[in-house]
């Protein structure tokens, strides 16, 4: 029973000491961080926690930072002498484009100009043929109407003949075929009687 009295006794200095520290705690003025007694230590710790941030910073953040950095520049500078490439194969291109469009063009005038001037060639041709063959109906056609006039002439001639032949036997005048035809004649001719 000695040793669950001493046990007993053991146990309430222990709650008496823990309840005298935290009597103590609440006595200082609260937390332990703001006791100026445990500064220096807290300094001490505060330096070497910064000193080995700053190594672990610089030796292995600070350096991968600093590859991703100059990784996406190189990108972008890749992407921008690209993009220059590209707007220049673009501009090259646009060239290109026009130049063959004018070409097209002059080539399409050259051909219409060409077919403008083949068809103008056939044009004449046609026009001096039909016009050969208007010339030569026309001097056909002025044969014809000669033929006529003198077969329309000598016709005329002829029924004036026997027309003034039958007049002058009518009133009894009797004259020759010969001189009622020179007669007629000449004054068919213009000339008086």
């Amino acid at each position: 029973m000695e040793e669950t009295v001493l046990e007993h006794g053991a146990e309430q200095a222990a709650e008496h000491g823990a309840a005298a520290a935290h009597g103590a705690e609440a006595a200082s003025g609260g937390m332990p961080q703001l006791d100026f007694a445990t500064f220096p230590n807290q300094i001490f710790w505060l330096v070497v926690a910064l000193v080995v941030l700053y190594f672990i910073l610089s030796r292995v953040a600070l350096p991968r930072i600093g590859s991703v950095l100059a990784e996406r520049t190189g990108t972008i500078t890749n992407d921008i002498a690209a993009a220059e490439t590209y707007k220049q194969q673009a501009a090259e291109a646009e060239a290109a484009y026009h130049k063959a469009l004018d070409d097209a063009r002059a080539a399409a005038a050259k051909v219409v100009e060409e077919s403008r001037a083949e068809i103008q060639k056939e044009l004449d041709v046609a026009i001096a043929k039909a016009d050969a063959e208007i010339a030569a109906r026309t001097a056909e056609s002025e044969a014809r109407i000669a033929e006529i006039r003198e077969s329309a002439a000598e016709a005329v001639s002829a029924v004036a003949k026997d027309t003034t032949q039958e007049i002058l036997t009518a009133f009894g005048v009797q004259a020759d075929a010969a001189s009622v035809g020179s007669a007629v004649d000449k004054r068919l001719n213009g000339g008086a009687a």
